[in-house]
């Protein structure tokens, strides 16, 4: 039987947890230390499918994937991809970090005999359904807000600013990289005629914006509670997350929306917990799963510039076997209705010229006064 492999990796030492439960009562250092140095594991596999799945662990953590030397990383990569192929799968996909390094990819699929995949395509379809699916939720007239793309010159983000360009005529670009951003931007005004703003300033774009997708690549957070205006969405695509948690406290009239979660067809599982609800799975998972039900073993989604055909090919086929968007969540939590009508209030103010927007810092007064 043909199948598919998915590697995951640690984005914290906390991580190692769900496998290694021994490891919590180990010093913190000494546990992410003696962890790294185990071989490639099986974690658990993913069942309901008339193909084989298997999760297969990378042992390191996201620290370790960005601070180590990459022929390190990279040999540790190969060995779980050459698990993969001993197992028998025919495609593996690639999580979290695994992604990044390699240029995208790329390099581990030189190497390898089976196809690979980043799952970037199917986590880009999602990203921009789930904020446009908020957005309308709480009433937003998405053809007159500005939104903005946090890593815009990444893999994801690129392609992302593309898609959106179709229904959101106002974009502001974020990333490092002031010539990438340039770069982006020709391209996206001669392509789609959408003349996008560009900076290197979170908290610039930021002001400026109702509606957000953020997929850097960072090992630390970007996104502050300061930053966002009030009746903000973000749709937070990274892992680790772009999004500081205090936001979900500090800041009550904003929304954060956990991107790239979908629903499986029925009697989908996996035997590995990954702190996701049952029968949910992350968008570049479900891809690997996707490109394995349509005997598609040719690798995809690798490297730095996506297509908006790769994206919509992959959507198309999730469609076909039984992928969706999951119910919208934040911050690991199904979203409340509560905060819904509170971001719904807000923007009712905004169209009827009740309120108009107001800087971040003189809310976040207001509130502790």
């Amino acid at each position: 039987m043909s199948g598919f492999a998915f590697i995951l990796h640690p984005l914290k030492v906390g991580d190692y947890y769900r496998k290694f439960p021994w490891a919590r009562f180990l010093p913190e250092k000494w546990a992410e230390r003696g962890l790294a140095h185990l071989p490639p594991l099986v974690l658990g596999k993913i069942e309901g499918l008339p193909v084989e799945g298997w999760l297969i662990s990378c042992p390191l953590t996201t620290t370790m994937l960005v601070n180590q030397s990459y022929p390190k990383v990279h040999r540790v990569l190969l060995k779980s991809g050459q698990l993969a192929t001993k197992l028998g799968a025919k495609i593996v996909g690639l999580g979290a970090f695994t992604a990044v390094v390699g240029n995208g990819g790329r390099e581990l699929a030189e190497e390898l005999p089976i196809a690979v995949t980043t799952g970037n395509s199917y986590t880009v379809a999602t990203a921009v359904e789930g904020l446009e699916t908020a957005a309308k939720l709480v009433g937003y007239d998405i053809s007159k807000e500005e939104v903005a793309v946090i890593g815009a010159t990444g893999s994801i983000g690129r392609v992302c600013a593309f898609l959106l360009a179709r229904k959101f005529p106002y974009l502001n670009l974020v990333g490092r990289d002031q010539r990438k951003l340039e770069r982006v931007a020709r391209d996206l005004l001669r392509e789609t005629g959408v003349a996008a703003a560009i900076t290197t300033d979170v908290a610039k774009a930021l002001r400026r914006s109702a509606l957000v997708i953020s997929a850097t690549s960072s090992r630390d957070v970007v996104i502050h509670p300061a930053h966002l205006r009030p009746g903000a969405i973000v749709c937070d695509v990274a892992r680790p997350r772009d999004v500081a948690r205090e936001v979900n406290e500090a800041r009550p009239d904003v929304l954060v929306i956990d991107g790239g979660l979908v629903e499986g067809p029925a009697g989908l599982v996996s035997t590995f917990n990954f702190g996701l609800p049952a029968g949910t799975f992350y968008a570049c998972m479900a891809e690997t799963m996707i490109l394995a039900l349509e005997g598609h073993y040719q690798n995809y989604s690798l490297g730095k510039e996506l297509t908006i055909e790769q994206v919509e090919k992959i959507a198309m086929l999730a469609q076909k076997h039984g992928f969706r968007l999951s119910r919208l969540r934040s911050f690991d939590q199904p979203l409340a209705e509560e905060k819904i009508n509170r971001i719904k209030t807000i923007v009712a103010a905004y169209n009827n010229g009740r309120l108009q927007p107001l800087n971040p810092a003189e809310f976040l007064d207001n509130a502790g006064s």
